[in-house]
C-alpha cells in the first residue's frame, strides 16, 4: 500500500511540473509571486585581441558600487589570486576597453577579478592595449603603469567573441 502511495505522489508531482512546463512553454503564466526586472547594463571588454561581453554585479568598493549601481560585498576584498581586469585611466588610444587577464574555457578564468589601474607615462604614446601581457610588457619598457586597487569585482564574462 505504502509503495502505491509513494508511485501515486510521484506521478501526480511529475505531472503537475509537466503541466507547470507546458503552461509556460505555451504562454502561459505561472505565477510565483511578482518580479519587475530592472534592464542590466553589459560592458564589452579585451582579451587576446578579441572583444567579450561581461555583465558587473559586485564590487568590494562602496564608492564603486554606489557609483555604478550595483552590489557592495564587503567578503569580496578578501578574495586573492583572481585573475586581473585592467581598467585604462587618462589618456588612451581610440576604442580602448578594459582588458582580461583570461576568459571562460581557461584554466584560471573565474568571474571574480582583481582591478588594475593602467596608465600610460607622459613620454609614451598610447596604443590599444587587447592582451595582458601585452600591458605587463609595456609595464616592463617603462612605457605604462600597472597600479592594484586592491579592489575585486565580480563581473561574469557572458559572451566570448572573436
Amino acid at each position: 500500500m505504502f509503495r502505491k502511495l509513494v508511485l501515486g505522489l510521484s506521478a501526480a508531482a511529475l505531472s503537475a511540473s509537466l503541466a507547470v512546463g507546458v503552461a509556460v512553454a505555451g504562454g502561459g503564466s505561472l505565477s510565483l509571486g511578482p518580479v519587475k526586472r530592472a534592464a542590466q547594463l553589459t560592458y564589452r571588454g579585451y582579451y587576446d585581441g578579441h572583444k567579450d561581453t561581461f555583465l558587473v554585479t559586485d564590487t568590494s568598493s562602496k564608492a564603486q558600487a554606489t557609483a555604478m549601481h550595483i552590489n557592495y560585498s564587503a567578503p569580496l576584498a578578501k578574495v586573492r589570486n583572481a585573475p586581473r581586469q585592467f581598467f585604462i585611466q587618462g589618456r588612451a588610444a581610440p576604442g580602448q576597453l578594459s582588458v582580461f587577464g583570461s576568459e571562460p574555457g581557461e584554466s584560471d578564468y573565474n568571474p571574480l577579478w582583481e582591478e588594475i589601474e593602467v596608465r600610460w607615462h607622459a613620454s609614451a604614446t598610447p596604443v590599444l592595449l587587447v592582451r595582458d601581457d601585452q600591458i605587463d610588457g609595456l609595464a616592463k619598457a617603462g612605457k605604462l603603469s600597472e597600479t592594484d586597487l586592491h579592489v575585486v569585482l565580480n563581473a561574469p564574462i557572458t559572451k566570448v567573441g572573436k
